[in-house]
């Protein structure tokens, strides 16, 4: 491994005219721009496509569905990269993405929708590593820390815009165009890199991918996955269906470890965790990934069916989060170059801690200023640590394992998001479950002044009560009512992330000072 002082030559850079750099950044910067669209439009929809199409109680499917498929197949897919090629498996990752979402657009009921958020989810694993993969072999290390900001600066337009397209279109066109969105966009990416990227022969060609550890990688965290959506819903943590999937999963990953040691082509070579920028990076990445996406997958959801505010209000609480995100990232990959990773690396970890211990106290009588402020210190936090963490890791590896390494962290922050989605989803779950059956109990009285109509659809599904259009028809007394519940069944999701957002910054205090002394030396030289 290299240290962090490491000269801009260690990562070798594809021969290429300025102009042919301008047209793949431009490709790239529309596939970045596309992934960010798509994670925050979905976000403010859900709400409302819980109320259409039912299943509120698999509400955190949609999410945990596309965050399982994605995260496994992504580091598969930046071996893959290493392999052929960037360009063709980049291609064929925003073609199987475009896919999904046409699937997911045309969905006709809960289940249908979560089966294809998973195919959505497989194209969704190679955008975004295959994209930094890529900035990392055409820029030198101060370029890249550049252009890892300018790329923040991008995914936080479409960050800022998504929130607002989704919740207009989804209030006055209709959810389905969330998804169908994408088609134009990612059509327009794949042409841009189809004319303008044209891939050299890889120094891994010929040596193949180790199947057998990618099957047992994939069903490890599949099983993995599947123990943390079913326990505690459909079977008891302590079942013998829920132990025999958490059994496959550990059988699984001792095969994977074992295949991963002895090959000479690993997907995921174990050899890069001894570094210990390469692990911190990891830990970190997965701690903080859990906190952070794991509660916004339920921040429009306390917004809209809590404080009541549309679609695209729940957009609106989102904004400062966003472009407090992007500024921060934009300042800290400076900071960076000037002192080092380390100073912002912690900084950033206390005020995610600082945001999530406010959100933490969020109840039915929280204004959506407040929750909006709240949110805006987190994404600072979130800012500053994830692009330092990726560019102080692409210049410790090789240009062979620059694709795979940066694979690496992007899969464990996904994976942290999946397992934090799982276990926030099961916990609300779980109180919904039971604030419900309390809420129905408590307003019998109510029922005979509730057309039958009404009455019979809101049981069926309790969902109605998120969308404003549906709230009015039902009394007040009901309404104070359920959002109390609401905001009950949500509150661990938020104290979870305040337990995650603690351990990430235990994993960042592990980051190497030396490694940043040597960077601000090399930097004053």
């Amino acid at each position: 491994m290299h240290s962090d002082s490491a000269q801009p030559g260690l990562v070798a850079r594809r021969e290429m005219t300025p102009r042919q750099r301008r047209i793949v950044t431009a490709g790239i910067m529309v596939t970045l721009f596309l992934a960010a669209l798509e994670s925050t439009v979905v976000a403010t929809a859900m709400p409302t496509i819980v109320a259409r199409l039912g299943g509120l109680a698999i509400y955190s499917w949609v999410f945990s569905a596309f965050l399982l498929t994605s995260t496994i197949s992504m580091p598969l897919w930046g071996r893959l990269s290493d392999i052929e090629g960037r360009r063709p498996i980049f291609l064929a990752g925003i073609a199987l993405f475009l896919a999904g979402s046409a699937l997911c657009g045309a969905a006709r009921s809960m289940g249908a929708l979560v089966a294809f958020r998973a195919i959505q989810g497989l194209g969704a694993g190679g955008l975004i590593p295959i994209s930094l993969t890529i900035i990392g072999e055409i820029y030198d290390l101060e370029q890249r820390a550049k252009m890892q900001a300018y790329f923040s600066g991008v995914w936080g337009v479409a960050s800022v815009l998504g929130p607002l397209v989704g919740g207009v279109i989804t209030d006055y066109i209709s959810w389905r165009w969330v998804f169908y969105i994408n088609i134009p966009i990612g059509a327009a990416a794949m042409l841009i890199v189809t004319r303008g990227f044209h891939d050299a022969g890889r120094e891994e060609a010929g040596k193949g991918m180790d199947l057998r550890a990618g099957a047992a990688f994939t069903l490890g965290l599949a099983s993995l996955f599947g123990a943390l959506l079913l326990g505690g819903d459909r079977w008891a943590w302590g079942s013998p269906p829920i132990l025999a999937l958490f059994a496959l999963c550990a059988a699984f990953m001792a095969l994977f470890v074992r295949e991963e040691s002895r090959s000479e082509s690993a997907i995921l070579p174990l050899g890069l965790l001894r570094d210990r920028v390469v692990a911190t990076a990891v830990a970190n990445g997965f701690f903080a990934g859990m906190a952070m996406f794991g509660a916004l997958a339920f921040i429009p959801l306390f917004v809209q069916g809590v404080l009541g505010t549309s679609a695209t209000g729940a957009g609106k609480v989102l904004l400062p989060f966003t472009l407090a995100w992007v500024i921060a990232a934009t300042i800290g990959a400076r900071l960076m170059l000037r002192t080092g990773a380390r100073p912002p690396i912690l900084g950033g970890m206390a005020l995610l801690i600082a945001g999530f211990a406010l959100m933490a106290r969020l109840d039915a009588t929280t204004t959506p200023a407040t929750v909006a402020l709240y949110l805006s210190i987190a994404g600072i936090g979130m800012g500053f640590v994830f692009v330092i963490f990726l560019v102080a890791v692409q210049t410790r590896v090789r240009t062979q394992e620059l694709g795979v390494a940066t694979s690496l962290v992007t899969f464990m922050r996904s994976t942290g998001a999946t397992i934090g989605v799982a276990i926030m989803g099961t916990l609300v779950r779980s109180r919904m479950a039971g604030g419900l059956a309390v809420w129905r109990a408590t307003h019998r009285e109510i029922a005979a002044l509730i057309p039958p109509a009404d009455l019979d659809a809101l049981l069926r599904n309790p969902g109605l009560l998120v969308t404003p259009g549906t709230r009015e028809r039902y009394p007040a007394a009901l309404l104070e009512s359920f959002r109390q519940t609401l905001a009950h069944a949500i509150d661990p999701a938020f104290k979870a992330g305040l337990i995650a957002a603690i351990l990430g910054l235990v994993a960042a205090a592990f980051y190497p000072a030396a490694a940043s002394r040597a960077r601000a030396a090399a930097r004053q030289a």
